[in-house]
């Protein structure tokens, strides 16, 4: 288990997740950054807990009818260009000493906005929506792992981001020095990741991309499919295995361990649920994602939290570009 994760909290969160696994009882799960505030809750008890999902094979929201407003009001308050360049300087500093050579950076941004979060869960584009009422809203396009009742498990890491409207964006994603070492970084980290939990782990997709609507525009997402096997009584080991591989390696870094350690000296914030995980276990599969694209509510108003991978070849501009650009609403 990641030394960085609150062992108390994780440890408990890891055996209950066990338990309703080996008795096959559904349950859904939230799981913060750093396993602070961990939430594992029988689907029987969801209603008690002002948690709705809405993933690709399940979906349990009240908010079916919530009414857009007619005009939609959507805008950054603050751009902190100077507390970016202070972590930036500080990941940098520590990818030239070779304490790391992969890092996604975050932060906070305050936004302002007409819509409530529940139209924002109802309302957004997304493969995977969750909303903690009065909390969060996430609206994330990347999934954290698959299992399958026959225990094969996937993972879907998204590294590389590019506007689409430039010219050959897919090329220039694929063939960016930049962009092709993040990704190749990730992937090799996941696989490595899953060989932890399961046995013929491989590669079957590399660099396929996806397209995402993003403030009136679309970006072009480079994203690779990573499988393995697991034992056939897998689903007694759930909580084992979700926590073998938190925190997740596209929000994170390598090597992982360090990685965080200067995350959380550099980004100096709470992340909470932001860049944790998200899933539905259903008796039979599980079906999770990672919590990016991702506004908190706090007693100041509402933070958009976003950010993207740093490596040596990483440019502060065309960074703080793409941290801007994953700050938006997608809603219809």
């Amino acid at each position: 288990m990641n030394r960085w994760l609150n062992k108390e909290k994780a440890q408990i969160a890891e055996a209950l997740m066990n338990e309703l696994g080996s008795k096959k009882i559904p349950f859904v799960f939230i799981i913060d950054f750093l396993s602070n505030n961990p939430l594992i809750i029988p689907y029987s008890e969801i209603d008690s807990h002002n948690l709705y999902l809405e993933f690709p094979n399940f979906k349990h929201s009240p908010f079916q009818n919530d009414p857009l407003p007619d005009t939609i009001n959507f805008s950054i308050l603050h751009q902190d260009v100077k507390r970016y360049e202070d972590a930036f300087k500080v990941v940098q500093s520590s990818i030239k000493h070779g304490d790391s050579y992969l890092l996604n950076l975050t932060l906070p941004t305050p936004i302002a906005t007409n819509l409530s979060l529940e139209n924002l869960f109802t309302h957004s584009n997304a493969r995977y929506k969750l909303l903690l009422k009065d909390t969060m809203v996430c609206f994330s396009p990347e999934t954290f792992i698959t299992i399958s009742s026959e225990g094969r498990i996937e993972s879907h890491p998204m590294k590389g981001t590019i506007d689409a409207a430039q010219r050959d964006a897919a090329s220039r994603l694929r063939e960016d020095p930049k962009e092709k070492a993040e990704h190749y970084t990730i992937v090799d980290l996941i696989r490595n990741d899953l060989t932890l939990v399961a046995e013929q782990v491989r590669v079957n997709r590399f660099a396929y991309i996806t397209p995402i609507r993003a403030r009136g525009k679309e970006l072009l997402q480079m994203s690779s499919e990573i499988s393995g096997v697991l034992p056939d009584d897998w689903y007694k080991t759930v909580g084992t295995i979700l926590y073998k591989l938190l925190p997740a390696g596209s929000i994170s870094g390598a090597p992982k361990e360090k990685t965080i350690e200067i995350i959380l000296e550099a980004e100096n914030y709470e992340r909470g649920y932001y860049t944790g995980v998200a899933g539905y276990f259903d008796g039979k599969t599980l079906d999770s994602c990672v919590l990016i694209r991702y506004i908190e509510k706090t007693e100041n108003g509402l933070l958009f939290k976003s950010g993207g991978g740093i490596t040596i070849n990483s440019n502060i501009n065309t960074e703080w570009e793409e941290l801007l650009q994953k700050i938006y609403v997608t809603v219809s």
